[in-house]
């Protein structure tokens, strides 16, 4: 915006100072300056994102210490959508999203702390701290946070949240296992993480696959194809057969039996066993004719 230097100095500086204090945590310089710019600049646009930010400053600097523990979801809920929908988009839009991030980090930690002991809920799966550490790019947070949920290895978000932590953390070796078995449990959720990853291989991978699976003409949900994911990659690169052989056992759905059934291949071919093998070639084309074909292509 093109700021006209005599009408516009003035409140740009009020402004500034405003922010400034914001930026310094000093909610009591922020609120006489926020006064100062009101009482000279009343319907200036930016007064009430200002004030948004003043307020959650203030109400974070007058908590008890330490701070009271959410005991329900919904008031977690409450604060979470607060912080991401009003004081987020008011921080990004006044400061940039550069300076916005560090300032609004300890809002999100001060949280995270505070709910930190609710329990993982299906119906508020939002509404837990493990995705709130993944949005703040803390991966080891994240995966003790999902280490604390039951079973959390056979419920679709905990077991998405898991890898993705891991991913990031350990890299795609230590991932393949926990990738294959959410492509069995939730292609869907499979399909979001590899998007949102930005890993190159996982990607070029997932895009290959993209590319030249034929899916079952009867499926009327292409993101369920992905199921099939682990077991291609194998046909690609046979090499991954020592991290997605450790895949646990799941609902033994027809992608994963492929899978198995590719691991013992790869075995079998080591040790040259033909006659096995022709037996296992054969289940593998009962379970997934182009899967089959895809893998004979390198034979």
């Amino acid at each position: 915006m093109q700021l006209d230097i005599f009408n516009d100095s003035r409140d740009v500086m009020l402004c500034n100072d405003v922010l400034q204090a914001l930026q310094s945590q000093d909610a009591d310089k922020a609120s006489l300056a926020l006064l100062t710019f009101h009482r000279e600049y009343p319907e200036d646009d930016t007064i009430t994102p200002l004030q948004m930010l003043l307020t959650a400053l203030a109400t974070r600097q007058q908590a008890a210490v330490p701070p009271p523990q959410l005991v329900h979801h919904t008031a977690l809920r409450l604060e979470r959508l607060n912080l991401l929908e009003v004081v987020t988009p008011a921080a990004h839009g006044l400061m940039g999203p550069a300076t916005a991030k560090p300032w609004l980090r300890p809002f999100w930690q001060d949280l995270i702390s505070r709910a930190a002991s609710l329990p993982f809920r299906p119906e508020f799966e939002a509404d837990h701290v493990a995705p709130m550490w993944l949005a703040l790019l803390d991966w080891s947070g994240a995966a003790q946070a999902v280490a604390q949920i039951a079973s959390w290895r056979r419920i679709p978000a905990p077991l998405a949240w898991m890898a993705q932590a891991r991913l990031h953390d350990l890299g795609l070796d230590a991932t393949w296992p926990l990738l294959a078995e959410l492509a069995w449990l939730s292609p869907k959720r499979l399909d979001a993480l590899v998007q949102q990853s930005n890993h190159v291989v996982l990607q070029r991978l997932k895009d290959q696959f993209d590319a030249c699976f034929e899916p079952d003409p009867d499926s009327n949900d292409a993101t369920e194809d992905v199921a099939w994911f682990p077991a291609w990659v194998l046909t690609q690169r046979p090499q991954e057969v020592a991290h997605l052989s450790q895949a646990q056992p799941g609902q033994h759905s027809a992608p994963e039996q492929a899978m198995r059934v590719l691991v013992n291949l790869l075995g079998l071919e080591r040790q040259g066993r033909h006659h096995d093998i022709v037996a296992q070639r054969k289940s593998l084309r009962g379970l997934n004719a182009w899967l089959y074909a895809q893998y004979m292509q390198t034979r």
